[in-house]
This record gives structure tokens, C-alpha cells and sequence, in this order.
């Protein structure tokens, strides 16, 4: 009660000393308040953030786990059915033969007999033809006992498999002297054949058999440890390692060959190029790479090339030695390797396409989204290509620049556009900034009618080696890696000018010894 009183008899002007200490107070809390406030505006911006970094990576997730499962259990173009189940294919053929020849017994009978039968093996006509005579025994009629005459008769054709003759050439030297000189004491001249000229002299090794070893590895992927199986069972013994220095000394003599196509592959104005790994076992720390270069168009009447170059590494050092002089155009994916070479680079809508493809893919079965809508703008530019594939270059520029360009223009509104809507980290948004990355490159190819839409060219001419690497799996050192890229080179070569590989080689092998002049070496290559 004193102390009410007592605060009762204060001074008026004390009253706005407290008013103005409680100003102070209520502010002093609000900004409090608006620090707390601004403190849980920062949390709740940061969770959100927070929250979108783990939706976008679970969604990475989510694309990545449905790419890869696409890829694991998909069919691909790019691989063999049945791959990694070699032991179950006899099986498979069997069931599948079975489901294409028994019919269902719950279809009609019109649908039995439109069902397709299984198509015959074709067998080429010149292959030589054998009659094997099936006769009856017994020539007189049943009913009557007078003999039956021949009214005709019913062939077919069965495939007889003769396995591969092996035969020794024994050169057999004729020596003459003079018998006259003998007599007389004199000395005597001996007089012998020539040695017949060899690309590996004093070996066994004839043109045929280093033919059928080349090709054997390089055409058809079969390893030198296999072919040494495969030769003793024809009862010779013919080590990998002797094998392997003959391919080492055929690409040694074949350089003089190669330069000559190098020469002519750099004056060409279109070229296209790729590179893939390989791996050397005498090179350390190292991913070497096996490149590979080409020319020449489908419906030209030019060169038509393809050299293979084993390098120790990636570096665009590679690239730009090897193509040195050159000034025209050079068909490319997107590694930043070729950027220093002096060529023209043109860009390649295949791998463009098959980024938007792993986009869909990721999407999840019966999803349709972005990735989609891009497809199908590719798709009409490919839809064009193949109408335009047997048109003159002069034509197929003016098609392109009326029909092809508007095209590409709505795609690249499309692409800004989506690129903003769109998280980069994602394998659509990786897409799409390929492509506009890509996009003066992407467009080039309708500055030029000999250009192509894609670099399929160059991936069809390595993918032999990509095969056959998957085989012989590595090369143990840098020189057989090298040997390698020039015996690749000339069966490729040989096989898109519509030689087959096993006779070219063995004219090359038998005439490469006799070649001294330029204009002997120029009639040996294969275009």
C-alpha cells in the first residue's frame, strides 16, 4: 500500500520518461520478433532448398536406375541377342524354331495357312554341286511284272561342309653346272633359281596362310591363341607368338602401302573421324585409344578410305598431328579433342539423339514427357535424310536449306525454351544442354550437300575393332597395338570398297614383294 502511494505522489514529469521506456521495449521486442521471424524465413528457405536438392537427386536416381535397367534387360541394335547366354543359344534356336513352325492349335485353319514358313537357307549358285544317285532296287511293276521306266526325277540340295585344306608348297630349286669344267678342273660356275620373292623371307609363312591370319583376327575377331588351337588340330604346330611377329612384319612392309592412303585421305574434303580404348599392357598409368579416320560417301565415285592410328592417350595433340594440312570438313562427336585441328567441324545428330533416347528411357515405361517432344523433332530431320540419300549433293543442299532449316529453327526455339524449365542435372537436361552446346556444329551439315546428318560412318568402320577387342581383349605391347591399326586399316578399307578381305590380302601379300615403284604400290590398294 506505501509503495502504491508512493507511486501515486510521483511527478507528472516522470510519466513520459516510463512511456518512452516502454516505446523502447515494444521495440526492442518486435525487432526481436522480426530477427526470429527473418531467422525462420532463412530455415524454412533453406529446408526448401534443401528439399529440392533431394527430390532433383532422387530423381536422378529414379532415371538412372530405369536407364540402366533398360539397358540390361532391352534388346539393343548394338548387341548380339542372347549375349552373355552362349551356353543356352542351341536351346534358344531350338525354342524359337519350334514357336515359328508349330502352329497354334486354337487358330483357324485360314490363319494356318497364311502363317509364313521358314525361309530356306539361300545357297549361292556357283558353289560346285555334287549328285549323290538314290536309286530303287527292285525296277519291275507290281501289278504286272514289265519293267518301269525313268519318268523324271525330285533333287534337293543339302549343304556338305569340307573343312579347310591345308597342303605344303615344297619350292624345289633346280641347280645346273657345267660338266665340261668339272672335267677339266676348272672352277665350277653353279647356277640356281631365284629365290621366289616373299613379304617374310625365309618363312613358311605364305601369302594365303598370312591372309587367313589377318583376316581371321581383324575381319572376324577370332584371337591368335584360337587359331593356334584351330592349327593343331590340322596337325600344325604354329605358336600366337610366331603368328604375332608375322602381323608385326607384314605391318612393317605395308607402311610405303599406308602412306599412300594417308597421303589421299588428307586431300579429300570430307572426312570423319572417332576414337575408342584399348589396352596395352606394356603402357603404365595410361588409357591408350585407337582412332580412327575415314572418307568417302555412299553414292560417290571418290576414295573411299578408312586408317585406324593407336596413340597412348586422348589428347587432341593426336588428332591435330595426324590430320595436319588438312582445310576442309571434319565429321566429329562432341570431344573437345578435335577443336584443335584446322578442319571445318561438323556435328553428329546421332549422338545428340541417343542422349534425348536415355532421357526417355529414364522416364519409366508408358511415360511420355520432354524428351519425347524433341525425338519427334529429330525424327522428321532424319525422315528427310532418308528421302534425300540418293539425291546429288547439289540437290540435297537445296532441299535442306528449304526444307531441313525451318526445322532445325523450331528445335532451337524449343530447346531455349525448355532449358529453363528443366534441371541441368538431370540426364534431359544434360540432353538438352548438349545440344544447344553442340548446335553451331549440329546445323553444319546443311552448309554442304556431301555432308551427312551423323557420324554413323565412322562408328560403323571401328565398331569391327570394338568387336574383336572384345575377344582378344588386349595387346601386350605398343608396336603389336600399332600392327594392329595398319592391318585394321587395310581389311576395312577392303571391305567398304566391296572387296572381300581374304583374296585382297592374298594379292596384296603376293605382289607387295614385287612392288618397287610408285605406280606399283598405287595398283595395289584396295580402292
Amino acid at each position: 500500500m506505501a509503495v502504491t502511494i508512493a507511486a501515486m505522489k510521483k511527478t507528472p514529469q516522470s510519466l513520459p520518461d516510463d512511456i518512452e521506456t516502454l516505446k523502447r521495449m515494444l521495440l526492442e521486442q518486435t525487432q526481436k520478433l522480426e530477427r526470429k521471424l527473418a531467422q525462420k524465413d532463412k530455415r524454412i528457405a533453406k529446408l526448401e532448398r534443401v528439399n529440392q536438392q533431394l527430390s532433383d537427386k532422387l530423381q536422378q536416381l529414379l532415371e538412372r536406375y530405369n536407364l540402366t535397367k533398360y539397358q540390361k534387360f532391352s534388346p539393343s541394335s548394338e548387341t548380339y541377342e542372347g549375349e552373355g547366354e552362349v551356353l543356352n543359344e542351341a536351346e534358344q534356336l531350338i525354342e524359337d524354331d519350334s514357336v515359328a513352325t508349330e502352329p497354334d492349335t486354337q487358330t483357324t485353319e485360314s490363319a494356318e495357312k497364311s502363317a509364313a514358313k521358314p525361309r530356306r537357307p539361300r545357297i549361292a549358285p556357283e558353289l560346285p554341286r555334287v549328285d549323290v544317285i538314290h536309286d530303287i532296287d527292285d525296277k519291275t511293276c507290281a501289278c504286272c511284272g514289265h519293267a518301269l521306266h525313268k519318268m523324271g526325277e525330285e533333287v534337293s540340295e543339302q549343304i556338305e561342309f569340307v573343312p579347310a585344306q591345308i597342303r605344303v608348297l615344297r619350292n624345289v630349286r633346280l641347280k645346273y653346272s657345267c660338266r665340261q669344267c668339272e672335267t677339266n678342273g676348272m672352277k665350277v660356275d653353279i647356277k640356281i633359281a631365284d629365290v621366289p620373292p616373299a613379304v617374310i623371307p625365309k618363312s613358311m609363312a605364305t601369302p594365303s596362310l598370312l591372309a587367313q591370319i589377318i583376316s581371321s583376327k581383324m575381319h572376324y575377331g577370332l584371337p591368335l591363341y584360337r587359331q593356334e588351337q584351330l592349327f593343331n588340330q590340322a596337325g600344325i604346330e604354329l605358336s600366337r607368338q610366331t603368328m604375332s611377329r608375322w602381323l608385326i612384319t607384314c605391318a612393317e612392309k605395308l607402311k610405303p602401302l599406308l602412306a599412300l592412303m594417308k597421303a589421299e585421305l588428307l586431300k579429300q574434303p570430307v572426312l570423319w573421324a572417332d576414337e575408342t580404348t584399348v589396352n596395352v599392357l606394356d603402357v603404365e598409368k595410361s588409357t591408350c585409344y585407337m582412332w580412327v579416320y575415314g572418307c568417302g560417301l555412299e553414292q560417290s565415285t571418290g576414295p573411299k578410305l578408312v586408317l585406324f592410328d593407336y596413340q597412348d592417350s586422348r589428347s587432341s595433340i593426336h588428332p591435330t598431328d595426324f590430320l595436319a594440312g588438312l582445310s576442309g570438313y571434319l565429321q566429329v562427336d562432341g570431344y573437345a579433342g578435335y577443336e584443335k585441328t584446322h578442319a571445318t567441324l561438323v556435328g553428329c545428330w546421332a549422338h545428340a539423339r541417343r542422349k534425348f533416347v536415355e532421357a526417355q528411357k529414364a522416364q519409366g515405361k508408358g511415360k511420355t514427357g520432354k524428351a519425347d517432344v524433341a525425338l519427334n523433332h529429330i525424327q522428321k530431320l532424319y525422315a528427310l535424310e532418308s528421302k534425300l540419300k540418293t539425291v546429288p549433293p547439289d540437290k540435297k543442299y537445296d532441299a535442306r536449306q528449304t526444307l531441313a532449316k525451318p526445322l532445325l529453327e523450331q528445335f532451337k526455339s524449343w530447346l531455349d525454351k525448355s532449358s529453363e524449365s528443366v534441371t541441368k542435372e538431370g540426364l534431359l537436361g544434360a540432353a538438352i544442354t548438349y545440344s544447344l552446346n553442340q548446335w553451331p556444329k549440329l546445323i553444319r551439315y546443311l552448309d554442304d550437300g556431301r555432308l551427312n546428318i551423323d557420324n554413323n560412318r565412322a562408328e560403323r568402320a571401328i565398331k569391327p575393332f570394338v568387336i574383336g577387342r572384345k575377344a582378344w581383349l588386349f595387346a601386350n605391347t605398343k608396336t603389336g597395338a600399332q600392327a594392329s591399326a595398319a592391318l585394321y586399316s587395310l581389311v576395312e578399307t577392303a571391305k567398304i570398297n566391296g572387296l572381300e578381305p581374304y583374296d585382297y590380302l592374298c594379292r596384296l601379300l603376293t605382289e607387295l614383294p614385287k612392288a618397287n615403284t610408285h605406280e606399283q604400290l598405287q595398283q595395289l590398294l584396295p580402292y
